[in-house]
């Protein structure tokens, strides 16, 4: 048996099989059907633009009964349009002019079949085509991919402010480090996610229609006395885009690049998160709830309870990440007025933002499942009272600027004491007191534990938003 003989076909791309679930909402704005349902808008958005404008002296005005017939076009384009748009498609051979037919199938017989030909009328494929991108890849990312960012951005926020003052060891180089707290680490993060859900949010979308090399050739010979470049400009902003004044036949993508662009750097901080929440429950400040993880940890060792989420969001981030890029690589090239290398680029969208939803989804199933491990936490602090070598060296260094006296070399003296040898509390506190500190910074440094040498670590959430 071929599986590709199956009915009904299985599906090729995991997105469309096992991952469905969590990505099904992009299918209403990156699948080929919204493509051709946002073909059908802008068409019939030309149409009624047109009219409403004057744009062609003598035709009628539309009542507003025709202004909803037209609109009624997309909004009832479901299974049986979709069906019927592939059937016109082989005849036509040409998935827009497929588009053109089936809107005029809709204008027979009604008050509109007079003006039928006005469908697709002074436009090229392009001039469609560049506008339905624009509006998918909006809707897309305002009304799906957006939300799921600022969701995790939301849980890391509550997850940073549950535990900012939960003292933890850093590391830096993997090495014992100057500590911190898991919330200031966590707020690490929902910063950097947070400016890039604003960069994201005012990133310009372009669209542009004026013809077959962007002259408005036709308009201009059929219907001279029309400020065409006005009608077109205020069309573009009518669909809620920014309006390309110069381009060759197709807009020139460049929106789209930056765009990509920065979804790939935020997927990118995420998968920076993806992999450090990994360690720290490697480590074993975070504690994984099987439950909120799901199935079966291990299939042979019981006692496991793998970071699955945050692994798998790895992997996803990792491919959409490269399509983007080469999305954003390959969209800003088109040989002299116009080549089709766009068109099958451009296919490849909605893979680039499954891939990243997907990742989004599993890393915030993968943060509701932790709990913290403060113990845990205070543990390794505990076997690493030789991070304070930082604090004494610099209360030292301090003191021997301004002119106490027996403060010399400190960073040397306390290398010696701790670079290659694990300190204990005891051995720090005997070597402060051999110090000949004054009184005061004695006292407070004899105080000082790895746990309380966080600096100003819970305040710095201040600086999150909200």
């Amino acid at each position: 048996m071929h599986l590709s003989d199956i009915q009904p076909p299985i599906a090729l791309t995991p997105l469309d099989g096992r991952y469905r679930p969590q990505v099904a909402p992009l299918v209403d704005h990156l699948s080929e059907a919204a493509l051709n349902r946002a073909r059908i808008i802008v068409e019939t958005e030309w149409m009624i633009h047109l009219l409403d404008s004057e744009a062609i002296p003598g035709l009628r005005p539309l009542t507003d009964e025709e202004r909803a017939l037209l609109r009624s076009i997309p909004e009832g384009f479901g299974a049986d349009g979709i069906r019927e748009h592939a059937e016109i498609e082989r005849e036509t051979v040409h998935d827009v002019k497929a588009v053109e037919y089936y809107i005029k199938r809709r204008l027979t017989g009604t008050s509109l079949e007079d003006l039928a030909e006005i469908v697709h009328i002074f436009c090229t494929s392009e001039d469609i085509n560049n506008l339905s991108y624009a509006l998918m890849v909006k809707g897309a990312v305002q009304d799906v991919w957006l939300p799921a960012l600022r969701g995790i951005i939301a849980d890391l926020e509550e997850l940073a402010r549950s535990c900012q003052d939960a003292p933890m060891l850093s590391r830096t180089h993997g090495q014992p480090a100057t500590p911190t707290t898991l919330g200031k680490e966590i707020a690490v993060f929902a910063y950097r996610l947070q400016r890039q859900a604003r960069r994201i949010e005012a990133d310009e979308i372009l669209g542009k229609i004026n013809g077959a090399t962007g002259t408005y050739a036709a308009h201009a010979v059929s219907v001279p006395g029309t400020d065409w470049q006005e009608v077109s400009r205020t069309f573009v902003e009518h669909l809620g885009l920014t309006w390309n004044p110069v381009t060759t036949q197709i807009e020139s993508h460049d929106w789209q690049a930056e765009l990509f662009s920065d979804v790939a750097r935020a997927g990118r901080i995420l998968h920076n998160l993806a992999t450090d929440i990994w360690t720290y429950i490697s480590l074993g400040y975070f504690r994984q709830r099987l439950s909120a993880q799901g199935g079966t940890g291990s299939s042979t060792m019981p006692h496991k309870v793998n970071p699955i989420r945050f692994e798998n969001a790895e992997a996803n981030l990792e491919i959409s990440g490269a399509l983007f890029d080469v999305l954003a690589q390959t969209l800003v090239t088109s040989r002299l007025q116009r080549d089709l290398t766009d068109s099958t680029t451009q296919r490849n969208i909605a893979p680039a933002f499954g891939h990243s939803l997907l990742a989004i989804s599993n890393i915030e199933r993968g943060l509701k499942g932790l709990d913290v491990d403060t113990e845990q936490m205070l543990t390794d602090l505990d076997q690493n009272w030789e991070v304070l070598g930082e604090a004494v060296q610099s209360v030292m260094r301090t003191l021997g600027v301004q002119g106490v006296e027996g403060m010399d070399q400190p960073y040397e003296r306390l290398k010696e004491l701790t670079r290659g040898h694990r300190v204990d509390g005891e051995a720090m506190r005997e070597f402060i007191m051999g110090l000949g500190l004054p009184e005061e910074e004695q006292a407070r440094l004899l105080e000082l534990t790895p746990a309380a040498y966080i600096g100003l670590a819970p305040r710095i959430l201040e600086h999150l938003d909200g």
